[in-house]
């Protein structure tokens, strides 16, 4: 019998507080979308040695990126906007490394939310810092009051998504207020919403297997289609991690 592939997740982390210890946290979403779409889900600690990344890195053959708080602009040369809110420090310093490594490695990887934001700033893109000035005139991206807000999805020919999703009208749900403004170099949009804000990106070369999606699709409020992206993924890694490792 195959073996499952092993994919890492990194995970959220809080910082001491007066009344809790500083903890590691995962929604299920991540890892239950990772074994019904027929992988391993191994989690990350955020450690902070460049070596010690580099050998949980040698034990998976693909690396899922979750969601969570918003990054630092200062890390990027940018100043900060009042509306950040950004990710804990020790969480965003190991991301940025491990990211790093992955894609050193061209290791197959597939950033979610602020996953897909980091992706596409460590590769030479850059973000929106908050939607609703930045772009005056997108739908609204982020309702506080309804964590299962939703919006249409425009998605592109020939793409992973549109294997997903195919034609039809597709909604998504939406939770952000930044967002990706220049795409980096390699990759290409390959979903927005209606208002043209990046909802999905893929690496276009044949040499590495890397996408990001804005919206969650590990999330309750996905849909049951959506959870064919980690199945897209799972089936991806088991072509290119394959090459990489034989290569």
């Amino acid at each position: 019998m195959e073996s499952k592939p092993l994919i890492g997740l990194t995970a959220d982390y809080r910082s001491t507080k007066p009344d809790s210890p500083a903890f590691s946290y995962l929604a299920r979403g991540y890892y239950d979308s990772l074994l019904s779409a027929g992988a391993l889900p191994v989690i990350f600690p955020p450690v902070v040695e460049m070596d010690d990344a580099h050998r949980l890195l040698d034990l998976v053959e693909g690396m899922v990126f979750v969601g969570g708080a918003d990054l630092d602009p200062n890390r990027d040369g940018f100043m900060h906007h009042p509306s950040v809110r950004t990710l804990s420090e020790r969480r965003e310093t190991f991301d940025r490394m491990l990211m790093n490594l992955v894609t050193e490695r061209r290791m197959p990887v597939f950033g979610i939310g602020v996953g897909m934001q980091l992706l596409n700033v460590q590769q030479g893109g850059n973000l929106f810092l908050h939607v609703p000035e930045d772009l005056p005139n997108a739908l609204p991206h982020k309702d506080p009051i309804d964590a299962a807000h939703r919006h249409a999805l425009c998605v592109e020919p020939n793409s992973l998504m549109d294997r997903v999703y195919g034609d039809g009208e597709v909604r998504v749900n939406s939770m952000h207020h930044m967002a990706i403004d220049e795409v980096a170099p390699g990759f290409r949009v390959t979903a927005t919403s209606p208002d043209g804000v990046v909802e999905a990106i893929e690496y276009e070369g044949e040499d590495w297997f890397a996408l990001g999606t804005q919206f969650h699709p590990e999330s309750d409020s996905a849909s049951a289609l959506d959870q064919r992206i980690f199945e897209e993924f799972v089936d991806g890694v088991g072509v290119h991690g394959k090459v990489r490792l034989v290569a």
